[in-house]
């Protein structure tokens, strides 16, 4: 089996569920171990640091053999969690594919830039490679908060699942939490009780309206189109009593253009007018977490010599933006333009995750040919 593919299957055995999205879950810890025993193998040098208490980044640099730019190839460790899943930490291959959870989101893509590492060392004529391998991006991307306070480069590439596109930009994304609060009486004395459920119904109402709108309108030339949708809902205490809490979760996801706070304002407009409406009508929002959109620059050269190389290998390269958030946008809005670049495959987040075994060799040759040119 490829080396590749031999360190693809490793670090899927290995369970690095993000212990921010379940409470418990091992973290980045023992795979963090394993990337820097590769790096060093590869004859890398090596720091880790952690960018919060068990929770470590693994950087390794690769010098060329004469002055030149700086590349970085830059991946997330961590995964979502597992539940559903009957052995999400055994690979297995099959029909050209290779299974388990963080197959395709994102070890596939950390092991095409660890072979591509790999195959630079020695022969990487000029400039640097940087790999960095990154804690929390599946959360809080901590650990690219922590990276791009102390690292220059004059491009990136991060190496999330894109079907070998070359991906220019992506969403961003707001979290808005929604509390509508009522009055608690007994389920049999309506003049007495306010049930904020209901009046919760008000609100998804107007949201699933202004969902409708966003998709109505005409689309980002890469991104589409904005959205929203609800996440969580929770309230009531008991079944003949009225509810005097509701609480709503809800994800917004952001254009190019737009700010995260355009959500929360979106939202205020419509408790604004429900209160118009009803005077007893009482609701709160807040957002406690967004993330902007990003786009590398318009024809970079770092765009420009990737799709180069996907001619040179007999791909026609396709230029294309990402729905979900990653952390190209951190790298990205600190100064180092990034595209996205990594494997095919599918199950993101879902209970069957694979990705396909050919597109990461043919993602690691694509990066190796990239570096040799950036660089």
């Amino acid at each position: 089996m490829d080396p590749t593919i031999e360190l693809l299957r490793d670090l899927v055995a290995i369970d690095s569920v993000n212990p921010s999205l379940v409470p418990g879950a091992a973290g980045e810890r023992v795979i963090a171990d394993a990337i820097a025993q590769e790096m060093r193998s590869v004859g890398l040098d090596i720091a880790v640091d952690e960018a919060r208490p068990g929770r470590p980044n693994v950087v390794g640099v690769l010098d060329g053999r004469a002055p030149g730019r700086t590349l970085v190839f830059c991946g997330h460790l961590d995964t979502v969690g597992v539940e559903g899943m009957a052995s999400p930490f055994d690979p297995v291959v099959r029909d050209g594919r290779l299974y388990g959870r963080g197959a395709q989101d994102m070890k596939g893509g950390v092991a095409a830039m660890m072979g591509a590492a790999r195959a630079l060392a020695g022969t990487l004529d000029r400039g640097r490679l940087v790999v960095a391998a990154v804690a929390d991006e599946e959360y809080a991307s901590v650990g690219a908060e922590a990276l791009v306070t102390t690292l220059t480069a004059d491009a990136a590439v991060v190496t999330e699942p894109t079907d070998l596109q070359v991906a220019v930009g992506h969403k961003g994304f707001a979290w808005v939490e929604i509390e509508t609060r009522g009055r608690a009486a007994h389920g049999s004395r309506p003049r007495d009780g306010r049930d904020a459920i209901l009046r919760m119904g008000r609100v998804l109402a107007r949201l699933e309206r202004l969902d409708r709108e966003l998709q109505a309108r005409a689309p980002h030339p890469i991104l589409g189109t904005g959205s929203l949708h609800a996440s969580i809902v929770t309230g009531g205490r008991e079944l003949s009593s009225y509810p005097d809490r509701c609480a709503l979760q809800m994800e917004r996801r952001i254009l190019t253009g737009e700010s995260p706070d355009l959500a929360l304002d979106e939202v205020m407009a419509i408790l604004a007018d429900l209160r118009a409406e009803d005077p007893e009508f009482d609701a709160t929002a807040t957002m406690p977490f967004g993330r902007r959109p990003y786009e590398i620059p318009g024809d970079h050269e770092l765009t420009r010599t990737l799709s180069a190389v996907l001619r040179e290998m007999g791909r026609e390269p396709v230029v294309s933006g990402m729905s979900f958030w990653t952390d190209a946008a951190v790298l990205g809005h600190a100064g180092i333009p990034s595209l996205l670049f990594g494997p095919s495959g599918a199950g993101l987040h879902s209970v069957e995750e694979y990705v396909e075994i050919d597109s990461v060799l043919a993602c690691r040759d694509a990066l190796a040919a990239l570096a040799r040119r950036f660089c």
